[in-house]
């Protein structure tokens, strides 16, 4: 299915594998969700990852809307990426980084942030669009990119203020670091690939205030 072939893509861009595989743990109906999670779930998107406290421990899950899936089933993304699925890809992608980076975290023992979870998900977006569009268009940089997934974003208007703030903090950051790689590894006059990998799976390996202050930088 597909999001195990998304969940791979991360796995090898970054060279960390986890346990777990997100579509055992997936939930694409919203009653489902409700039912699942209660009064905890928030306000509902298109994709979240939860964690519920049961006894002797917690359920972890992640919910994507069967419409997305269903309409990524029918323009696969890994096979061509374009405006036409950009944004579905997203939404999935988003919810995979999270379950992914969650539970790579959680086998280590680290504390995450939600702050840290929607970062890292800002950053893994680009990354694998850009490598995935790249690839697909036979190593043509798409200079575009960066402009139309990290402008004029929208969030969810029933958020409250805090949860805001924190998406777009996390918009902020990501944007500027993705640059950064962009401007320093990508370059079609000084294109080093490996570099720019190298870099990222480094900065995946940081931690919360790690990885702030490198941005802040």
């Amino acid at each position: 299915m597909l999001l195990r072939r998304m969940q791979s893509l991360l796995t090898r861009l970054y060279d960390a594998p986890v346990e777990h595989d997100a579509e055992d743990f997936l939930i694409s109906d919203p009653q489902r969700l409700r039912e699942v999670v209660g009064d905890q779930r928030g306000p509902l998107s298109d994709e979240q990852v939860f964690v519920v406290q049961e006894d002797g421990g917690v359920r972890i899950g992640l919910f994507i809307d069967a419409r997305v899936l269903d309409r990524l089933e029918r323009q696969d993304p890994l096979k061509a990426l374009d405006e036409g699925n950009l944004h579905d890809f997203c939404t999935a992608l988003e919810g995979v980084s999270h379950f992914h980076y969650l539970i790579w975290s959680l086998a280590r023992g680290r504390p995450v942030s939600l702050l840290e979870l929607e970062l890292q998900a800002e950053v893994d977006k680009y990354a694998t669009a850009l490598a995935l569009i790249t690839q697909q268009r036979a190593g043509a940089f798409p200079s575009a990119l960066h402009a139309r997934m990290f402008n004029g974003v929208s969030f969810l208007p029933q958020l409250d203020e805090i949860s805001r703030r924190r998406y777009e903090e996390a918009n902020r950051h990501a944007a500027r670091y993705c640059r950064s790689l962009d401007q320093r590894y990508l370059h079609p006059r000084r294109s080093q690939p490996e570099k720019w990998l190298a870099e990222l799976r480094r900065f995946f390996r940081c931690g919360h205030q790690e990885k702030i202050r490198q941005l802040a930088v």
